[in-house]
Parts: structure tokens; C-alpha cells; sequence
């Protein structure tokens, strides 16, 4: 799917403004470590702002396309899943990238699952301070 590559190399640039035009307005984001998910868009720019800091060494390793049941409305969704590989604080992460789209191709629908669960913890005390610093939480 055009969108779920452009959003890899995105990411793996580590360039926000090019994340910007391929989210709803809308999109929801389900991470690990918040029991309800991130909503709207200038939400999920800016939580992606302390992801690309907090994340050492991010590469995506592989992907799936298909389609999903999306959470918000359970609605079967063309979906795609990239794995992905990094370290917070020295701990590594293995995890996967949960993507749904809408009818024109963006991203409506963002589920993050992330292993081992010390690597969750570290993550989680790693986000929260980023979002503090940055004014969202």
C-alpha cells in the first residue's frame, strides 16, 4: 500500500511534516502503554514527535498487507503490519505497527504492540516524560 510506504520512509527519516498528510483528521492511535488511545491528529503528530526521540536505532524489518477489523468501528478496513525493531534505554524492543485506512488511503486506525515487557515499561516511562516536556500530558 502507497501509504504504508511512505509512512515507513517517514519514519525512518524521522520526518514528522511528511507524517502530517497521511493521517485523518481523526486518527486514532492504541498504544501499549495508555489504556485509551491517542486521538486526533495533533495528538498523534506529537506523540510521534517523542517516539522518533525515544526510540534508538528504529528500523522496520518486514511487513503484512491485508485488511482488519478496525477497534473504533469494527468496520473490516485494508490494513497493513510492519514490524519493527529498536531499543529504549538500552533495552530491545520487538514490535509491530497495526495500520487501517480509509477510503482514500490514510491512515484512520494506529495499533502499536510492543515485547518484552520490561522493554513496555521502559517505553512507557520514556513517553510520558517526552509528553510532559512537550506540553501534552
Amino acid at each position: 500500500m502507497e501509504t504504508a510506504e511512505r509512512f515507513r520512509a517517514a519514519v525512518e527519516k524521522r520526518d514528522l511534516t511528511a507524517l502530517e498528510d497521511l493521517f485523518t483528521e481523526d486518527v486514532r492511535l492504541y498504544s501499549p502503554v495508555k489504556f485509551t488511545p491517542f486521538e486526533g491528529r495533533p495528538m498523534v503528530l506529537g506523540l510521534f514527535g517523542v517516539l522518533l526521540r525515544v526510540f534508538e536505532d528504529f528500523r522496520y524489518v518486514g511487513g503484512f498487507e491485508g485488511a482488519a477489523e478496525t477497534s473504533a468501528d469494527g468496520e473490516e478496513a485494508p490494513a497493513e503490519v510492519l514490524l519493527f525493531r529498536a531499543a529504549v534505554d538500552g533495552r530491545e524492543i520487538h514490535g509491530i505497527d497495526l495500520l487501517h485506512f480509509d477510503d482514500a488511503g490514510r491512515i484512520k486506525e494506529f495499533t502499536v504492540m510492543v515485547r518484552p515487557q520490561s522493554a513496555v515499561q521502559a517505553l512507557g516511562q520514556a513517553v510520558l516524560a517526552g509528553l510532559v516536556a512537550d506540553g501534552l500530558a
